[in-house]
């Protein structure tokens, strides 16, 4: 297997590696202060609550230490006064298509968003650097009380729901960059969805960052009322620049009593890009909490989404795959917190090194022995391309008291030399083997994304595996 050429490994960054220039009429300019706080809370017009959270957030931030224990070295890249908190051109998202700015029309055209909305989606939201430039709910489903709107229009026309659990399933101190967002957050998506209510198409988020030097910091609560079911989906890319671009963005979900979220993420950011994201949510009595999780690209990542299991039978699990390619780290996994009796919770991580590039597991399930009936399965799967890619797992499990179980597996593979010969032998080009030897390592999580999702992922992964041959 030729594996002595992996060199310039990358996705083929055609699908998101151009950008426009845009005159933007909101600039918060470089850097963070007190300033540039106040400067986001003026434009957004936000109530004296936000800027009082804000302020507390941005003390916070200060504060906290950067988490050094995990992948310091490249933390210490990111200057946070080189960064630029806010640009947009205005504050409120379009509602037609026609009326969306020229040059961010042509944006999300060539990434597929208005076809994609037109064949499967239930409502959209496209978010351009700091704001969203489009959001649209189809009829249908706001006839049936479903709330779809960014995360700013929904704290401005929907306070009694938002405030409710606005930062209460990830805390503002969480960590540093929870707390980084919370002080300069705009944008991402705002969803409820009342009782008894099943939405059957997707929910759709794409988050597009075009300018240099920049900063994403949406934030996106979603709420399921009782017995209710949704889908969310969302995408993000940006465009390959010298300089470091970061992304932290925070997701709250709340099910209540017997609902349903699925949330599913496919990012393909661009290798200059830190993605330093938190996400958990909060399970109630018989709700279920699903994340499909799919990270290829970026310097590095660092998400480990999470449910805290608040009610009895109440479900958690994370599907998740990681490719790193060269020179980059994923550092991916799951936070599982039993807080109630007969409470499950399911990790499946699978993960492809390939050149340089480093993977990780990093994974919590939490069991306190007060507990009874809860159980937890995790598997970790790794596969190796060649002999300079790398992968770690730790894996952090605390399972206490009587009648509660736990069961951990881990593999670690590489793709046979034989199994690609004798692909090859067969008049299959050495690329599309690897392709086909890596789909059939994911296929059965793949198997769950959404169709239009799996295709995607299949794509991509083919694209990454031609590049890193020859």
């Amino acid at each position: 297997m030729n594996t002595a050429t992996q060199t310039d490994i990358g996705i083929d960054r055609s699908v998101g590696d151009f950008r426009y220039d845009v005159n933007y009429e909101f600039d918060a300019g470089t850097g963070l202060s007190e300033k540039t706080i106040e400067y986001i809370s003026e434009i957004k017009k936000d109530p004296e609550w936000v800027r009082a959270f804000r302020r507390d957030a941005y003390r916070k931030f200060l504060e906290k230490p950067m988490p050094t224990h995990w992948a310091s070295h490249d933390l210490d890249n990111i200057i946070f006064n080189n960064i630029r908190y806010y640009l947009s051109q205005g504050t409120q998202p379009k509602r037609s298509w026609d009326d969306v700015p020229e040059e961010m029309k042509l944006t999300f055209e060539r990434l597929g968003i208005p076809e994609q909305e037109r064949k499967f989606l239930a409502g959209v939201e496209a978010q351009f650097d700091s704001e969203a430039a489009y959001s649209n709910i189809k009829a249908a489903v706001g006839e049936q009380g479903v709330i779809f709107v960014g995360s700013g229009e929904g704290l401005l026309k929907h306070p009694e729901i938002f405030r409710k659990w606005f930062g209460k399933v990830i805390p503002t101190g969480d960590n540093k960059f929870s707390a980084l967002n919370s002080a300069v957050f705009s944008g991402g998506s705002f969803i409820y969805v009342p009782p008894g209510v099943k939405v059957k198409h997707p929910l759709q988020a794409y988050f597009r960052i075009n300018a240099e030097n920049f900063g994403q910091f949406e934030r996106t609560l979603i709420i399921a009322d009782e017995g209710s079911e949704v889908m969310y989906m969302e995408g993000c890319t940006a465009p390959k620049f010298e300089t470091a671009t970061l992304h932290s963005a925070v997701v709250e979900l709340v099910a209540l009593k017997g609902a349903k979220i699925q949330y599913v993420t496919v990012q393909n950011w661009s290798p200059n890009v830190f993605n330093l994201v938190t996400k958990r949510g909060l399970a109630h009595e018989e709700a279920e909490i699903k994340w499909i999780d799919c990270n290829i690209g970026s310097r590095l990542t660092m998400k480990y989404p999470g449910v805290v299991m608040k009610g009895r039978k109440a479900r958690g699990e994370v599907l998740s795959i990681a490719l790193a390619g060269d020179g980059q780290h994923q550092d991916t996994g799951a936070k599982m917190i039993h807080a109630a009796d007969e409470t499950t919770s399911n990790i499946v991580s699978k993960s492809i090194s390939l050149g340089t590039g480093r993977a990780t597991y990093r994974g919590l399930v939490h069991m306190p022995k007060h507990l009874k009936g809860c159980k937890n399965n995790t598997e970790c799967d790794a596969l190796l391309i060649n002999s300079t890619a790398r992968t770690d797992t730790y894996p952090a499990i605390s399972v206490r008291g009587q009648g509660n179980s736990s069961q951990h597996e881990a593999s670690v593979s590489q793709i046979s030399a034989e199994q690609i010969f004798y692909m090859q032998q067969r008049g299959i080009s050495e690329g599309a083997a690897m392709s086909l030897a890596v789909n059939g390592f994911v296929n059965d999580l793949v198997q769950q994304f959404p169709m239009e999702y799996s295709v995607e992922l299949k794509r991509l992964i083919d694209l990454e595996m031609e590049g890193s041959v020859g």
